[in-house]
């Protein structure tokens, strides 16, 4: 409990999934007048002074970096090492619960003709090769910093085809930078963190990955009567052009083709509305 209590204050004022979770174990009101001073280190773990204690909440590349010994843990899961005062206290294990949706949503891109799914993740190997192999992802990248996933992003896009996009979803304040670089960067906005959601171009506002099939399914839809308004309004501009131009339309004519074309596009964009049978 006093392990919890330890991991709580660290992480009070993040808000990374992993801190949520712990959180929500601790399950009591941390009070924030304790904490001195706080430090996010991207990629490693978190830094606060409570109580004149120094407390450090990390993965095992933060006990590295400050020069900790800490116990090996083979457990799968997402592992938070805790230290007080530079002495190892002990760790947390929080298990990786996959979405309900994720395998469909993996499924769902594929279908939709995504070429190659690729999971980069600060996780360790084996919990990020369990979770790859459950979902059917293509390749996955573990233990990577942020500053990592970014050097894979701009790898894979050097690899792409000419008309090839690359869309990284994530969540968490550490992502911002590859979302940002990133062809088209999706944050779930139910956990994301304030950065990840300005750094992208579409926020899903629940955490259903599936949504961003529907997403996908509504754009290409929305691109589609797009080009339905554009053909028809220039092809209807066009005629009538030419039948100016030999004297059989008249001008009154004109207007009433052009007002009629307004109306008509705009009754055809409204079904962009209707995502019922997307």
């Amino acid at each position: 409990e006093e392990l919890i209590e330890y991991a709580a204050f660290a992480e009070s004022h993040s808000s990374h999934p992993i801190a949520l979770s712990i959180l929500k174990v601790y399950n009591k009101d941390v009070d924030t007048t304790k904490i001195e001073d706080y430090e996010e280190i991207a990629g490693h773990g978190i830094l606060a002074k409570v109580g004149g204690k120094e407390i450090l909440a990390g993965n095992s590349k933060l006990m590295n970096k400050e020069n900790i010994k800490y116990q090996e843990v083979e457990t799968l899961g997402t592992i938070v090492h805790v230290a007080v005062d530079k002495k190892y206290a002990g760790n947390i294990v929080i298990s990786d619960a996959v979405k309900e949706d994720s395998a469909d949503a993996i499924k769902g891109l594929k279908a939709l003709g995504v070429r190659n799914t690729v999971m980069l993740t600060g996780d360790s190997k084996a919990v990020g090769e369990k979770i790859a192999t459950q979902l059917g992802i293509d390749k996955v990248y573990t233990e990577l910093l942020p500053t990592d996933k970014v050097e894979k992003i701009e790898a894979l896009d050097a690899k792409k085809s000419h008309k090839g996009k690359i869309v990284f979803v994530g969540d968490g304040i550490n992502d911002a930078p590859v979302l940002a670089r990133a062809d088209i960067g999706v944050a779930m906005g139910g956990l994301g963190s304030d950065a990840a959601i300005e750094a992208a171009d579409i926020v899903i506002m629940t955490d259903e990955p599936s949504k961003i099939v529907t997403a996908i399914k509504v754009a290409k839809r929305t691109r589609k009567i797009v080009m339905q308004n554009i053909v028809f309004a220039l092809g209807v501009k066009a005629i009538f052009l030419a039948l100016g131009a030999v004297g059989v339309a008249t001008m009154w004519e004109a207007v009433f083709a052009d007002m009629g074309v307004a109306i008509i596009a705009i009754l055809n964009a409204m079904r962009v509305m209707n995502t019922k049978s997307i």
